[in-house]
């Protein structure tokens, strides 16, 4: 399993191919492509990459799902013995972002797999016998 630790709005992901992530918001438009150059750490079969501190030529490439905006968070502000109260809420701007690839220096060291290779879609899945035909 190859993976890689980038760092994007302020924080730290480990990130994998085939996956998304909800990250701080990018002002890209949906379906387009993000390319993230601060990778911090690079894994791929056994062999670690640790960069000082970002590692030279690694890059990992994710397409934009869509922009959402995250779960409210209530901030309550109350001073004991006053009649002072505030009652505020905030929700975050998020863009989903699904991982493609993880390339060093400009050659691909994984990618994620394409539906042709993943599981079975339920067209090719095996059906249950026809209850009618079974009876007979």
């Amino acid at each position: 399993m190859s993976y890689a630790i980038i760092e994007t709005g302020g924080k730290q992901l480990r990130v994998e191919p085939g996956r998304f992530y909800d990250i701080e918001l990018l002002h890209v438009e949906p379906e387009a492509q993000v390319t993230i150059d601060n990778v911090l750490l690079l894994q791929h079969d056994g062999e670690v990459t640790i960069g000082q501190p970002l590692v030279s030529g690694a890059t990992v490439e994710g397409t934009v799902v869509r922009h959402f905006r995250d779960r409210k968070v209530l901030v309550y502000k109350m001073k004991p013995k006053k009649k002072t109260r505030k009652k505020r809420g905030h929700r975050q701007e998020i863009t989903r972002l699904m991982i493609d690839s993880i390339s060093m220096n400009g050659s691909v060291i994984v990618a994620a797999p394409t539906k042709s290779e993943g599981t079975p879609t339920p067209e090719s899945e095996v059906s249950a016998p026809d209850p009618e035909t079974a009876s007979e």
